[in-house]
This record gives C-alpha cells, structure tokens and sequence, in this order.
C-alpha cells in the first residue's frame, strides 16, 4: 500500500530544536471517531453524531478518557516538558507543547519535537491497544 503524501508543514528557516511552544495535532489512524461518545437520551436513537450535540450528551469515550489520563500523566512525569492546553476531538487531539530549559537540540541529538511526541504517540498507542 502506498503511504499518503503530505504537506510539508514545518517553516523553512525554523530552527525546531528550540525550546518554546509547539501546536502538535495527532489524528487516529483513517481518522476514525473514536475519542467522544454520545448519550443522545430517550427517544432519539438514530441522531448522528453531527447532531447529537443538539439534543443529548457528547462525552469522551474509553480511548478519549485515556489520552486525557495521560496528558495529566505527562505533565506530572516532565518537569521540561508540559502540555499547557489540550482539546480532544472526535478523530484527533491538538495540544500546545512547552519545552522549557531543561532541553535543548543539538547537532547530534534530536530535536524536542522529534523526541517527544513520537514518544507521547507510542505511549497513548500502548495504553489504547
């Protein structure tokens, strides 16, 4: 199967290695909803999820209650590293990512960037499956 071909969206004369804060987004994989759930009451049993926000409940679902655990586990684990703020949407997250001075890329080590966040999707992948 072929991989999707994707935007480039780094900027071109950014140096990533820096600390500072990062706008990060992690979609599930086919961008299946899986992070909400609904409750849409009684007597409402086939509204879709685009509409059930205007007659019942939208929650988080199991995985959605993950990540959200996590997130707050992260942040107590890190001292350099913390998620300022975070929404969790039905198919993806996004989440601003301060690196602070306690990390720093170098020529021959990864940026935080590179290092974190394949690490955060790898934990939430273990937790999750």
């Amino acid at each position: 199967m072929d991989k999707p071909v994707r935007k480039i969206i780094r900027l071109d004369n950014y140096d990533y290695s820096k600390n500072g804060l990062y706008f990060i987004t992690i979609c599930t994989v086919h961008k299946n909803e899986l992070l909400w759930a609904t409750d849409v009451g009684d007597g409402a049993p086939d509204v879709p999820l685009c509409c059930a926000h205007a007659v019942g409940k939208v929650y988080l679902s199991s995985f959605g209650k993950i990540i959200r655990d996590n997130i707050h586990r992260a942040n107590s684990v890190y001292d350099d590293k913390k998620i300022l703020q975070y929404v969790i949407m039905p198919n993806h997250i996004h989440f601003i990512l301060k690196i602070g001075t306690g990390v720093s890329g170098t020529s021959r080590a990864p940026s935080p960037t590179n290092e974190i966040v394949p690490q955060y999707v790898s934990m939430l992948k273990r937790f999750i499956n």
